[in-house]
């Protein structure tokens, strides 16, 4: 399962619509590795100012990749988290994720990272079981 959803939320779910805001809330709840790796980028990319962050440290251990997989994997997920941080979301390695200001996704960095040149590249050996 990929979230913990309380019964609230999820009867409000079967009733119709529920926000972004309580949604998103879930996630971080449920999945607190990806919350923390994705702030983190988040946050690095308003204090270094380029066009995008990201972070490659590999995670700690399979239950922390499994949170990542889950969180990016998934485009409700995702596109929560899009909207909630104002960024547009990359992911590369099961553990590679940058966030890229929404204007430079039409730029030459973004491109890099997700095409499969860039997907190519970052692979090694120790990666191969990811």
């Amino acid at each position: 399962m990929s979230l913990n959803v309380p019964t609230d939320l999820l009867e409000r779910a079967e009733r119709g619509d529920v926000d972004d805001a309580e949604f998103v809330a879930c996630v971080r709840e449920s999945l607190p590795y990806a919350w923390e790796i994705i702030t983190g980028v988040v946050a690095d990319l308003e204090t270094e100012g380029g066009p995008f962050a990201d972070h490659a440290t590999p995670p700690p251990s399979e239950a922390e990749r499994g949170q990542l997989l889950r969180a990016l994997a998934s485009d409700s997920i995702r596109g929560g988290l899009e909207r909630h941080f104002g960024v547009r979301l990359a992911f590369q390695n099961c553990h590679r994720v940058a966030a890229f200001r929404p204007g430079a996704v039409d730029g030459d960095e973004y491109r890099e990272f997700v095409s499969v040149r860039g997907q190519l590249l970052n692979q090694s050996p120790e990666l191969r079981d990811c």
